[in-house]
């Protein structure tokens, strides 16, 4: 069993040093030490906004470099405890290297996962948005069912979540909602559940116990900080102000602090009502607008549209990126990668890790062969 382990270690040092041949070990510590030189100048300080993000590119390249650091010490820990297993022949220390094997195991595929993020904004908060589609308040209570799912999953990786706007349905559920989500490389795993999600059920909703299928879209974009090039003219945009209702509303019927902004150019329309204050829906709102036209620049800039507004994409058959089947049977399959699962509430209660891994790998496969 020794020898069997011994072989398997052997392989994860393999991947523990394509891991720090990935991330470019020693560039990545010359870039760190350089920046932090910079920081260290009191004159970057002048510029508060400089300052913050060349700090915060300074906790992200320490956080990856750190999370290496502790990998690799760990991996030297584990031979260590091996050869010490192997000289005793103690089962005790074998069943011991078999634990600290799987749970390192984990740790370098989740490392793994992050190396993979390396695009501009992944670092980023998300911002994600909910709109229900065909199947009137069955869809609604999708929506519900849905922002519970990432909130969950938000929560087991101590992210924060925050509701800038939120419309309940007409008889239960949620029409749309706008949540930020707050944590290193939210945009990052998040921007794989962009699409239309399908659910099949037997509705609650159906005094006659059919079947139903409903379908619900999300959108994610990143939350992109002020020193973003994205220059919009006061001239193209409405401003309303409305009174604040539903979940999240810190004046709720009782003064116009709400804000939704209009981009007549685009069409883009954005809103907030979470905050405090007509001011800060508006900054908040303006942030939104802001990523939503980034957005918009860099699929252009890649070509993947034509037009301005973005590929249209209709909330029904045939569109879908994952299915949820509650019946006739328990699965739940993501038509990009093929990946399912048999166990639909496991998913449903934030456990959508995989879903996100198997989508960043196929991308990552894809971006290799220059498909992406």
């Amino acid at each position: 069993m020794l020898d069997e382990l011994k072989a398997q270690i052997q392989e994860l040092k393999e991947e523990v040093d394509e891991m720090g041949a990935s991330l470019d070990y020693a560039g990545s510590r010359e870039e760190l030490k350089r920046l932090e030189g910079i920081i260290a100048d009191p004159a970057i300080w002048a510029d508060a906004e400089k300052a913050g993000k060349i700090n915060q590119q300074i906790k992200v390249l320490k956080d990856k470099l750190d999370e290496y650091d502790s990998i690799r010490s760990r991996y030297e820990d584990l031979q260590v405890l091996l050869e010490l297993a192997q000289e005793e022949g103690d089962e005790s220390l074998e069943g011991e290297v078999q634990s600290e094997y799987r749970k390192l195991c984990k740790d370098v595929a989740d490392m793994k996962v992050k190396l993979m993020l390396s695009g501009r904004y992944d670092a980023n908060n998300a911002i994600m948005s909910f709109h229900a589609g065909a199947g009137g308040t069955e869809a609604q209570d999708w929506v519900e069912m849905l922002i519970r799912m990432y909130t969950r999953w938000a929560e087991r990786r101590g992210f924060k979540v925050e509701v800038l706007d939120y419309l309940e349905g007409d008889e239960a559920g949620v029409k749309n909602a706008t949540l930020l989500v707050k944590g290193d490389y939210a945009y990052g795993y998040l921007k794989s559940e962009k699409g239309v999600h399908r659910l099949v059920r037997i509705s609650p909703f159906d005094a006659a116990g059919r079947r139903h299928t409903s379908f619900a879209l999300v959108e994610v974009i990143p939350e992109i900080t002020d020193d973003v090039d994205i220059e919009i003219n006061p001239e193209d945009i409405k401003v309303d102000t409305y009174r604040s209702s539903g979940a999240g509303g810190q004046h709720v019927n009782k003064t116009e602090s709400a804000v939704r902004i209009t981009h007549i150019p685009t069409g883009i329309v954005v809103q907030c009502q979470n905050e405090r204050s007509q001011m800060q829906n508006r900054e908040t709102a303006m942030r939104m607008l802001k990523a939503r036209l980034l957005e918009i620049k860099e699929r252009e800039r890649e070509r993947e549209i034509n037009a301005i507004k973005g590929e249209h994409v209709d909330m029904g058959w045939g569109n879908q990126i994952r299915s949820y089947v509650f019946h006739p049977y328990s699965m739940v399959k993501d038509h990009r990668t093929d990946y399912e699962v048999g166990n639909v509430q496991a998913v449903m209660d934030g456990e959508i890790d995989d879903f996100i891994n198997e989508y960043l790998k196929l991308t990552a496969r894809e971006k290799k062969k220059g498909l992406v």
